[in-house]
């Protein structure tokens, strides 16, 4: 009967105030309340994305705003790097295959580092420009891998390939100056820092890859970005918008700038900090070392004495914490925690005591607490 605690990658915990922002009346999507509501959001999500450009509000899940930055901008036969060190790099590069471009995977192990050292000798060597676009996962989710994105947009310097970023667990709880940085496409998804449930993606399109979609061969209906263009320009979507998250978006967005993003981009610090550090007194083994890790998911390797699975299980059903596993290869391998969006320190403390009572439940030797006071001298430092 007591609370429980969401702690996965996501979707993320949302506010009461989201929750009861969802239960707006139905009202026409045509008319002028949603106009003005669609140019509000619009223009608030550029400040979070730090962008002048074009943004688009899609009905979709995050993976609809991946496959919308492929189909897009880009035309069959066409040659792209993908960077892939993780289950969404993967994803992204297969959607690609799909609709028939042909895709050099620059990849590392699950966990690793990308390979930056390749990615600049193979932009160096491709003085013809038949490198079209570089795909790329800012922050990989199933390794808790934050790759380093600023780094890839120096690489790519005045090479002509669109730079196409995956920013859904990232976004909004880490600084990502998209402008600044030359990133053509930026996509992510409302589930995560943005706070509210799954169902929506935002995509961000700069002018240089505005450009090449005309020149796109790829066929596309729902997710047609210049269709979006048309009917943003009168206050509307193409199609029916889910207007009770739109509306709670307004309410979440309004949490949002209320905390101020500098302050949200050092919540997000200290979590991971705390987590990371609580692992580590714990004796546990991180999968991604401290110079790549991801400030939103912290990724552990499993002890060999524990099932990952009965791990979780116990944590949900005796003590209502929900962490994730692994995913794809890593599966059985690691347990993951996230600490994003609506999280607070106050939930990492009480997740970090729910895995060291979970662990001593399951026979693991655990000292009580010490986890908790590694993560509590993290949080009170700042």
């Amino acid at each position: 009967m007591g609370k429980e605690y969401l702690m996965i990658p996501g979707p993320t915990p949302i506010p009461e105030e989201v929750a009861r922002a969802m239960s707006t009346e139905m009202f026409n999507h045509r008319g002028p309340r949603f106009k003005e509501l669609i140019e509000q959001l619009t223009a608030e999500l550029k400040k979070i994305f730090q962008t002048e450009g074009r943004l688009f509000i899609l009905t979709a899940s995050g993976t609809g705003g991946m496959e919308a930055a492929i189909v897009n901008f880009l035309s069959p036969g066409q040659r792209i790097i993908s960077l892939t060190n993780g289950s969404f790099g993967e994803r992204m590069a297969q959607i690609a295959e799909i609709y028939g471009v042909q895709v050099e995977r620059l990849a590392s192990e699950w966990g690793e580092p990308l390979p930056y050292d390749e990615l600049e000798k193979r932009l160096r060597e491709d003085a013809r420009g038949e490198i079209k676009a570089i795909t790329v996962v800012h922050n990989e989710s199933s390794t808790g891998m934050m790759n380093d994105l600023a780094l890839i947009s120096r690489l790519r310097g005045s090479h002509p390939a669109l730079l196409l970023v995956d920013t859904v667990s990232s976004m909004g709880a880490v600084d990502i100056p998209v402008d600044e940085w030359g990133i053509d496409v930026c996509f992510t998804g409302s589930q995560k820092a943005l706070m509210l449930p799954p169902g929506l993606a935002i995509i961000s399109v700069g002018e240089r890859a505005w450009a090449r979609m005309a020149d796109s061969g790829m066929k596309r209906f729902y997710l047609n970005l210049a269709t979006a263009q048309e009917f943003l320009d009168i206050g509307q979507t193409p199609f029916t918008p889910a207007l009770s998250q739109m509306v709670a978006m307004k309410k979440s967005l309004e949490l949002y700038f209320s905390e101020g993003r500098e302050r949200c981009y050092a919540r997000h610090r200290r979590m991971a900090g705390a987590t990371r550090a609580a692992m580590r007194a714990l004796g546990l083994e991180l999968l991604v070392g401290e110079k790549e890790a991801s400030l939103t998911v912290t990724a552990v390797k499993k002890p060999e004495e524990i099932d990952i699975s009965r791990l979780r299980a116990v944590m949900r059903e005796d003590f209502g914490v929900e962490i994730a596993g692994g995913q794809g290869k890593l599966q059985g391998k690691i347990f993951r925690l996230g600490h994003l969006g609506a999280v607070t320190e106050m939930d990492v403390i009480v997740a970090i005591a729910a895995l060291e009572m979970a662990l001593a439940r399951l026979n693991y030797p655990v000292s009580l607490g010490q986890g908790v006071k590694a993560a509590q001298e993290v949080i009170l430092a700042g």
